[in-house]
């Protein structure tokens, strides 16, 4: 089974990736975790060059190119075979970031991205995604309270949290609700929810639906 986590930067998603694959561990499943951008030896490369802050002038069409350059080395190198050997996967994004984070947040063509996201990951489908969903105002409210953290270059504005970057994060909130709209797979959740109600909300879904 393939499953997605998304959400706005500091939603928590990452925590229930976490929480989910030591309880199907617990029950003796066969459990990879992977990240996005990331997962492989040269997907790896390619985040170090997306989340750098010295890359601040990176145009938004490099950006998209990138993600799903980590993306399809990901799906064939990870994803696909161990799909096929039966394991959970999970991931902590995946291509439904570039469409909230791309298409809606940095104003691309939707239709091009979406389209771009078809071809880069072909069958490997997730069979759920779990959209943690926070109003800008939580990110921003956590943002604020990161300590001995250094902010990457997506999660950063060059003069600090702005009227700018706010609407740039409702851009992106409204992609994801798009998305709902649009996918069954998706299954939204509320993020002001505790961890443990969240973690609690997943596994019942998942007990749901097998």
């Amino acid at each position: 089974m393939f499953i997605t986590f998304e959400g706005l930067d500091f939603c928590g998603k990452s925590t229930q990736v976490k929480l989910l694959e030591n309880y199907l561990k617990e029950k003796n499943k066969n459990v990879i975790v992977i990240r996005e951008p990331g997962g492989t030896a040269i997907s790896e490369q390619i985040r170090k060059i997306l989340l750098d802050r010295i890359n601040d002038s990176m145009k938004n069409e490099t950006e998209l190119l990138l993600f799903a350059a980590s993306r399809a080395q990901l799906v064939h190198e990870i994803i696909l075979p161990y799909l096929q050997k039966k394991y959970y996967v999970i991931s902590d994004r995946f291509h439904d970031s570039s469409i909230a984070y791309q298409a809606f947040g940095r104003n691309l063509q939707l239709e091009f991205v979406i389209q771009l996201q078809k071809f880069v990951i072909g069958n490997a489908i997730p069979d759920i995604t779990f959209f943690i969903d926070i109003p800008v105002e939580e990110v921003l409210n956590r943002m604020s309270k990161v300590k001995n953290i250094e902010l990457d270059r997506i999660e950063t504005s060059p003069d600090g949290i702005t009227l700018r970057k706010i609407q740039f994060y409702e851009r992106v909130r409204n992609g994801y609700l798009y998305l709902c709209e649009r996918e069954s797979r998706i299954k939204k959740i509320d993020g002001l929810l505790s961890i443990e109600e969240i973690h609690n909300i997943i596994i019942k879904y998942l007990e749901s639906v097998k």
